[in-house]
């Protein structure tokens, strides 16, 4: 795709918008990058845009811009029904996602992962079989580097691990990944959806340009995200979890605390459950799907089983911070629905102090009431939504609303007894109180590195 002489617009200045405007620029683009941000909002990263002959449009789009670009691409934050991009549709240009850009550019195979929870582990720990396996390795997408800054010096050879959004990928025509990771669904960013069904389509897009010799891995107990997957042209693996193992055709699942692959009816043993560093069952449930990704790669039995022993976890999903007192803290920041909030506290026998809230984005509170029944456990209710959780919560759970996240973390060191858990899992999102989930889940480690440096308990 000749980029020479285009007339691009860049839509949104964070990471995604800023990476996708130096490489058109790079490549003899006319680039405008437009931000509803005012200029000394902007991360000195965009400003610096200039030096590569970028026009800058900061505090606000203005209409005239789209109306002239061939191509709008679009970052992740910004919403696709933006009338500024229905100016530009109507004037003729293509508007696509950041990562549709990238896949046109890129040279190499594709897996590519989505679900409401658990993508950035399956991401990782694919990317870290793959090493394993010795292969040139792209991790990034909605985890780290954004795809269009992995594209450069891209060969035949290269093999990319990326994580995907909805949000990305309701801008995408022609993306095609050779594996294609659907872990899970549930109500999720249903503040930027108008419907569970326009997040379901916009998830499904992940299976639009596959053919039949590429692969759909896909949660065999999840009906709609199956669904989706039968309706695709790619052949299917099922994943299993929990229950009992898949009895035939192509799948992976855990027997007798082993996981195994089956493929054309041949069946191998992938790597021990026991290995698996992180707690919860759902965390060995992403690396069951990216050990099944990452064979179908061509990665060996041997590299997976390397890859699950060397995979600590991902920073913000259930990262252990510190035993105080014989007390655990873990920071699950990632946990921005109820559904990844429920996994957090199932990865726990013991009595839980959960922080919970922030900005609301959709789902019902009540459903954690049984898990934290069945543990014993406290709630301490921080951001704009910590009403919600207390109305929703109390009736079942000690709820008790703290005005800060550091106020949250004194209390809960107040609370906690040893072989207690005080968990971060906030199932909302950030934007209340921080820039994003890293900052929040950063601020929470900050606080608990100062309970040890305070002594502990009281």
């Amino acid at each position: 795709m000749a980029l020479e002489g285009m007339s691009v617009v860049v839509v949104g200045l964070a990471r995604s918008g800023v990476a996708a405007a130096e490489f058109l620029s790079r490549r003899g683009a006319s680039v405008v990058a437009t931000d509803v941000k005012a200029e000394g909002e902007l991360p000195e990263e965009a400003l610096s845009l200039r030096d590569l002959g970028v026009r800058l449009e900061a505090g606000g789009h203005r209409r005239a811009t789209f109306a002239a670009a061939s191509m709008v691409v679009v970052s992740p934050g910004v919403p696709w029904d933006l009338p500024e991009l229905e100016t530009a549709r109507t004037a003729g240009a293509e508007v696509v996602a950041e990562i549709e850009l990238a896949f046109r550019h890129l040279r190499g195979r594709l897996a590519a992962v989505t679900g409401t929870k658990g993508k950035s582990t399956t991401t990782a720990a694919l990317g870290t079989m793959l090493r394993e396996a010795g292969l040139d390795v792209r991790v990034g997408g909605n985890i780290g580097e954004p795809l269009i800054g992995l594209v450069e010096g891209s060969t035949d050879a290269s093999v990319f691990a990326v994580e995907v959004s909805s949000f990305q990928l309701e801008g995408t025509t022609r993306f095609h990944p050779q594996v294609a990771v659907w872990l899970n669904l549930s109500p999720d960013h249903l503040d930027r959806h108008a419907s569970l069904e326009t997040y379901v389509a916009a998830k499904a897009r992940l299976f639009a340009r596959q053919e039949a010799a590429d692969w759909a891995v896909v949660n065999a107990d999840d009906p709609v995200v199956l669904d989706q997957a039968r309706r695709a042209r790619a052949r299917l693996l099922r994943l299993r979890v929990t229950g009992e193992p898949l009895s035939e055709g192509d799948g992976a699942f855990f027997r007798d605390g082993d996981a195994w692959m089956r493929r054309d009816g041949r069946e191998e043993r992938l790597f021990a459950r026991a290995d698996v560093r992180v707690p919860g069952w759902h965390i060995a449930g992403d690396l069951l799907a990216a050990a099944a990704a990452a064979r179908l790669l061509g990665a060996g039995v041997d590299d997976v089983a390397r890859g699950v022993a060397a995979f600590g976890g991902v920073e913000h999903v259930l990262e252990h911070v510190a035993t105080i007192d014989g007390v655990g803290w873990y920071n699950d920041s990632k946990a921005t629905n109820v559904a990844a909030a429920a996994r957090s506290l199932e990865a726990f026998d013991g009595p839980v102090l959960v922080i919970l809230g922030g900005r609301y984005k959709g789902g019902d509170f009540a459903l954690l009431a049984p898990r934290l029944r069945a543990r014993g456990s406290r709630v301490l209710a921080i951001g704009e939504a910590r009403q919600r959780v207390a109305a929703a919560l109390a009736p079942e759970v000690p709820v008790e609303a703290c005005g800060s996240l550091r106020a949250a973390v004194e209390r809960a060191r107040d609370l906690a007894r040893p072989g207690d858990t005080v968990l971060l899992a906030p199932a909302c999102a950030s934007f209340d109180m921080f820039a994003d989930y890293a900052e929040r889940g950063r601020r929470f480690k900050d606080e608990v590195r100062r309970v040890a440096e305070e002594g502990g308990g009281r």
